[in-house]
């Protein structure tokens, strides 16, 4: 039957995403006995469930896996009532209240939106990256680190994910060389530090990816030098890109105040242009982007929802 004809299903809270912010604002809102709707999409955890070890996150003094984080995250929140569907969000309407949201399964109409849908890795968009992309291509080296035991392979980037995901790759391939558009890293001085010293791993400054080459799967990369101009090709088994974050919020277009990277505009207390609409995590960090922080903008995000709905 196609969802949408159905009754629309009514809700206090729903919240879009789940990610660390998405989940920790279901643990609070569940907590004020909200029976929060969480619509997760189709990757449980968001972005932080593909990191192999998470070192930052206070509570767990030898790290903790991404995938493993979330799963205690959701666990926690369902605890308290939280209900999470692993569903697309298709379109959403603010500019009524309540609030649409249609999903893969129906629509459901909503008194507060809590958006926490993160944000996507950006492409080179070069011939060949769409080709090659799970045949050599990879924008995370947890997930496909292990297809390059023994091989040597290319991280394009040089911000601290670029460098975190060189590091973790030392242990299957025999070789990582990081392709870098400048002379210098923007990674954090200890990441930096760990990859100049590491054995298997070296650089290639002051390039660009112009194309990745292959016939059935990756071969190596056409390479520009930024300053000469003068070409080069490196042969490679695999390439790892890692050169920034889009924000998924192209939904809300038109419809949220946004910066002109489509991050959303929110205040002090995680409020959008829409009252009663609240933004955290990546969809509206393009700074921080830390898993802590996205859990506690999702906190915050709850509460206010939570006084949003007291004040209706």
């Amino acid at each position: 039957m196609d969802g949408s004809t159905k009754s629309p299903q009514h809700e206090k809270v729903v919240i879009l995403g789940s990610g660390p912010a998405g989940l920790s604002a279901a643990l609070y809102a569940a907590r004020a006995e909200l029976n929060p709707l969480v619509i997760g999409g189709i990757e449980p955890g968001g972005q932080a469930s593909l990191t192999d070890t998470i070192e930052n996150y206070p509570g767990f003094p030898e790290g903790i896996g991404g995938a493993e984080l979330g799963e205690l995250f959701q666990k926690q929140a369902e605890r308290f009532g939280a209900r999470v569907l692993f569903e697309m969000a298709s379109a959403v309407k603010l500019n009524q209240h309540p609030f649409e949201v249609t999903t893969d399964s129906g629509i459901y109409t909503t008194d507060s939106l809590i958006i926490a849908t993160g944000a996507s890795p950006v492409h080179l968009n070069v011939p060949g990256e769409k080709e090659f992309t799970g045949k050599g291509v990879s924008y995370c080296a947890t997930c496909d680190g292990w297809f390059f035991k023994g091989k040597s392979v290319a991280v394009v980037g040089g911000g601290d994910s670029a460098i975190e995901e060189a590091l973790f790759l030392t242990r299957f391939a025999t070789s990582v060389t990081i392709i870098h558009r400048r002379d210098s890293l923007r990674a954090g001085a200890i990441l930096q530090k760990r990859a100049k010293e590491h054995p298997a791993i070296s650089f290639v400054w002051n390039s660009v990816v112009e194309e990745v080459l292959g016939e059935t799967k990756v071969t190596g990369l056409r390479l520009k030098n930024t300053v000469t101009g003068e070409p080069s090709t490196f042969p490679v088994d695999g390439v790892f890109i890692f050169i920034g974050h889009t924000p998924n919020t192209g939904m809300f277009a038109g419809q949220l105040d946004m910066d002109d990277k489509g991050v959303i505009k929110v205040n002090n207390l995680l409020e959008t242009s829409v009252p009663g609409v609240f933004a955290a995590g990546e969809a509206a960090d393009s700074h921080f982007r830390q898993v802590i922080t996205s859990a506690g903008m999702g906190a915050a995000a709850a509460i206010q929802a939570t006084h949003y709905l007291e004040n209706l």
